[in-house]
């Protein structure tokens, strides 16, 4: 059913932007995050503070990012799309176990961070002189500051645990990452219904890995809790025979 409704949102949005309505656009995008909280809370599924935050301010963003005629509401989007990524570093790191990589992987990622650092320095120096407003271009490179460590904290994730929820977390991020370079290639560069299209599709994705790794987390969490109330019975029970 998760599933359903992923497939669902994509195909209305691939409309949505295939059609060029601007109207029908503008209505779709806003959509993500209320579709897949009300499926996930329906099914009395627990959720962080810190994760509904990210999804209350994700929420803003992607309702103000369609009206990209006005730049005020630009720079009230990607201000909230800040706050959102900032605080899904927080969660991450928060979430991160003790860390046991070895020197050869660390300069690995001392590597792949430096070459990413650069190559969002490339994509800023472009972008820069197109962009009509001082308050966006600042905004645009902390938003993809904050991306670029959000996905390199994914990616220490998967070489330290090497797991199924550290891969949706890696994929989520680079989801994320893509969709906000589209984002700005097609508002500020070169417009083209393809990358419109693209970033939506890739955001939708970003939000469906996310809610689903909460999903398994709550499983995971269940799970344990299941046993440990067994051992606690199989504890008493072993008592009562002493």
């Amino acid at each position: 059913m998760f599933l359903l409704i992923l497939l669902a949102l994509i195909l209305i949005n691939v409309f949505a932007t295939i059609s060029e309505n601007e109207l029908f656009q503008q209505m779709t995008k806003p959509l993500f995050v209320p579709v897949f909280l009300i499926y996930f809370l329906l099914g009395n599924k627990k959720i962080s503070p810190i994760i509904f935050i990210f999804l209350a301010f994700s929420f803003i963003g992607d309702f103000t990012s369609v009206f990209t005629n006005e730049i005020l509401m630009v720079e009230v989007s990607s201000l909230f799309y800040c706050l959102s990524y900032i605080s899904l570093i927080v969660a991450s790191v928060l979430n991160i176990k003790k860390l046991k990589l070895d020197k050869i992987i660390g300069m690995y990622l001392v590597v792949v961070f430096v070459i990413n650092s650069y190559l969002l320095f490339i994509l800023f120096d472009t972008l820069k002189y197109h962009i009509p407003d001082s308050v966006e271009i600042t905004l645009f490179g902390v938003k993809s500051v904050s991306l670029l460590v959000l996905a390199f904290i994914a990616f220490v994730n998967y070489l330290n645990t090497d797991s199924k929820q550290s891969i949706q977390f890696l994929v989520m991020s680079l989801c994320f990452v893509f969709s906000d370079v589209l984002y700005y290639v097609s508002t500020y560069y070169m417009y083209n219904w393809s990358f419109v299209m693209l970033d939506r599709v890739l955001h939708v994705i970003g939000l469906f890995f996310l809610f689903n790794l909460i999903l398994e987390k709550n499983i995971e969490r269940r799970r344990q809790s299941i046993l440990a109330q067994k051992m606690s019975l199989r504890r008493a029970y072993e008592l009562k025979l002493k």
